[in-house]
């Protein structure tokens, strides 16, 4: 792979990062006195990940670092919380580089530095921040887009940063302006695909950039968690969640969660959600596979949290 590096400032995940990647997901900041978070450099890391990876798998993960081969398209290599080095394969793409580098490379990132990332779309809804979580194809990033198109505020969408405040309260750090929306959805929204770039191997989900105007850049509290599910009914159902079954589902909406373990982070984990099931409302929302339901999902969001 053939690039033309060169270090630009991005600001994402409530962090500076430098980079010697070209982002254009990222707000591209002017360089200034702020301290850099996070160093992304291109590096061979062939020779370290063939002595690491004793088990021959794709992850070589510790309390120190997280390591990870994608075949066909780079090696990754996360340290500390602060430093992202990557070694990108002769023929890999750009975007299919960037594609682990805003997603894994940042999850494993947020950890390192104990922030919680969670696996969804959070939206700003009258000055507070409601996640919505869900396995992969739930219809996370279609719901949020929904919300978008009545006029609330992305904050996040993949990767949800969680920090608790001062106050002991959660809240959402805003992770960068861009969306990854199915054909279907893009269809349903009037959206022409001929717009949009396709992500890599995936060409009927595409990366879709939101406006300033439509994306948050401020730290909120979180309020609110809807757990999205698919189901076979006809009808939208929604329950509340409680306590224990609350921790369960943060663990198993946490981005990436198997790194918990691996890093030594299991009693962290515990505490940060402990701090959070005390102080939000937990929902699980049903949604009918049979049917075009954004709409209607948006609108039992809203009633359910008063809003």
């Amino acid at each position: 792979m053939k690039l033309t590096l060169k270090k630009d400032m991005y600001r994402a995940f409530g962090l500076y990062i430098h980079s010697e990647f070209n982002l254009p997901e990222l707000p591209l900041i002017m360089e200034g006195s702020q301290e850099i978070d996070v160093v992304i450099a291109k590096a061979d890391l062939t020779t370290k990940w063939v002595e690491m990876n004793e088990e021959n798998s794709y992850f070589h993960i510790s309390e120190t670092l997280c390591m990870f081969e994608v075949p066909g398209v780079a090696i990754y290599l996360i340290e500390g919380g602060h430093r992202i080095t990557v070694s990108p394969m002769e023929d890999a793409k750009e975007n299919q580089v960037r594609l682990y580098l805003l997603g894994s490379c940042m999850g494993a990132i947020l950890m390192q530095r104990r922030i919680l990332p969670l696996h969804g779309s959070a939206i700003a809804i009258n000055g507070k921040a409601y996640a919505i979580v869900g396995d992969s194809g739930a219809g996370k990033s279609t719901l949020a887009a929904s919300f978008i198109n009545k006029g609330y505020q992305l904050l996040s969408d993949d990767v949800i940063p969680v920090t608790i405040s001062s106050d002991s309260n959660p809240l959402v750090t805003p992770a960068y302006p861009q969306q990854k929306l199915w054909k279907e959805s893009l269809n349903q929204f009037g959206m022409n695909t001929n717009n949009y770039e396709p992500l890599v191997d995936r060409e009927d989900k595409f990366s879709v950039p939101v406006a300033d105007t439509q994306f948050s850049t401020e730290n909120l509290p979180l309020a609110g968690i809807f757990e999205l599910v698919k189901t076979e009914e006809v009808i939208i159902k929604i329950h509340s969640i409680q306590k224990m079954e609350r921790f369960h589902t943060l663990y198993r909406h946490t981005y990436r969660n198997f790194y918990i373990e691996e890093m030594g982070l299991m009693h962290w984990h515990f505490h940060i959600c402990a701090q959070i099931v005390n102080k939000i409302k937990f929902y699980q929302l049903s949604r009918p596979v049979s049917r075009f339901t954004s709409n209607e999902l948006l609108e039992q969001i809203l009633t359910t949290a008063n809003l």
